[in-house]
């Protein structure tokens, strides 16, 4: 047998090349101008491409029937995507407006956990024209639950339902133009547990049909267009379509931090993002009051993906962080160890991405930023502000991955 003796042989090879033909376009997109020359931006831009490679085919054919959902690990410690938090999982169940489904798991006690159903994907983003993010982004949210709306056994399990008839808990609504759940679940502390979660369609008694040529051709398009977005859009479209939200222009600055929108709302949260720069010897301290509520530091790099989180301190919540005595949370963002307890390890790149997410909560408080070189913290900071030894650090580098090992990855 040869090339050429199937029906479909010609198809599936010019759709094979075209998607080839995009992965090679997409490439060329780690020397755009957004990304700085230094060889650590080059090599983690093509990094940020080949982790999605990874997963391109998982979204654009091995769980896209909503006939036969899975609920998909979008971002991982292996994997960054969407302006990841390094705090959160994500994860992502594609369904249809028309059938009904069963979410079964347990509850576990990761501090936030939102599900989403999200609708129909347009072209341009309501109200403004602007187009929208690439695929698998862009769709609207139409329902949510909070993990504390969810309903439990006295074990903590609980049964889900996704479309069907009206329920009176643990019920999400669908529309014709829903098309998949958006899952997250935020943790403050390390020992805190994830849920597990399993969905299935109701009704689904026969097994899933093999993939056909057209559906093998369908998932080549799909797959060429979503390594082609992720390179395209990543920072370009936040810093063009966000309204001032996120601004390189405004380096080492945060604009004020917004009201979330209706679509925020259901996700619970609001968020600030800062474009950062930094030389080898300087850094940024970032300081806010937080109050009582739960909120999120998470250090990006230029495509605005979570820097390496499972071995390098670049997130911080309430219970991990440490406050001065004037109420105030003071980051550092700088290159090298400077023996304070809140350091955010820049990881050797000269710019990236800060965002802090304020969960549960339509708005925050002010973020401070200032810039001075790393040798004079001492000096600058509080004399109150916690430090940390080497062996402070190390405690805090086995507990870092030792909890996201059992959060993330379920080790």
């Amino acid at each position: 047998m040869a090339f050429g003796d199937g029906t479909d042989d010609e198809a599936l090879r010019a759709g094979w090349e075209q998607f080839c033909d995009r992965l090679r376009a997409a490439g060329d997109q780690v020397f755009k101008d957004h990304n700085p020359s230094l060889d650590l931006h080059r090599a983690d831009a093509f990094r940020f491409l080949t982790q999605n490679l990874g997963q391109a085919f998982d979204l654009a054919l091995e769980t896209r029937d909503p006939r036969y959902p899975h609920i998909h690990a979008f971002c991982t410690p292996f994997r960054k995507l969407g302006a990841d938090a390094a705090d959160f999982t994500y994860q992502q169940a594609w369904i249809d407006g028309e059938s009904a489904y069963r979410i079964t798991g347990a509850k576990g006690t990761a501090r936030f956990f939102n599900i989403t159903v999200q609708g129909p994907r347009p072209e341009t983003q309501s109200g403004t024209g602007w187009p929208s993010l690439h695929e698998p982004f862009g769709d609207v949210p139409e329902a949510n639950l909070f993990g504390h709306q969810i309903e439990t056994a006295p074990d903590g399990s609980f049964e889900l339902f996704v479309g069907g008839p009206e329920r009176a808990c643990n019920w999400l609504p669908t529309t014709p133009g829903s098309r998949k759940l958006f899952i997250r679940q935020g943790f403050d502390r390390w020992d805190e547990t994830h849920w597990t979660l399993r969905i299935e369609r109701i009704g689904m008694v026969e097994p899933r049909p093999m993939p056909t040529p057209a559906e093998m051709i369908g998932a080549f398009d799909w797959a060429g267009e979503f390594v082609t977005g992720l390179m395209r859009d990543w920072p370009d479209h936040p810093y063009l379509y966000s309204g001032g939200a996120v601004d390189p222009a405004s380096m080492n600055r945060f604009p004020p931090l917004p009201s979330s929108d209706a679509g925020d709302g259901k996700r619970g949260r609001a968020v600030a993002n800062m474009v950062w720069a930094l030389a080898p010897d300087e850094a940024l301290v970032v300081s806010f009051k937080p109050g009582d509520g739960f909120w999120m530091a998470s250090l990006g790099g230029v495509f605005m993906n979570s820097l390496d989180y499972l071995y390098r301190p670049v997130s911080y919540t309430p219970s991990r962080a440490r406050t001065d005595s004037d109420g105030h949370v003071r980051l550092i963002l700088c290159a090298e160890d400077p023996g304070f307890h809140n350091w955010m390890d820049t990881s050797g790149f000269e710019q990236g991405n800060l965002a802090i997410r304020m969960l549960m909560s339509a708005s925050g408080p002010a973020i401070e930023t200032r810039l001075v070189k790393r040798a004079d913290l001492s000096d600058l900071l509080p004399a109150d502000s916690a430090r940390a030894t080497p062996e402070a650090r190390h405690v805090q580098f086995i507990e870092r991955f030792r909890g996201i090992q059992r959060q993330r990855l379920g080790l």
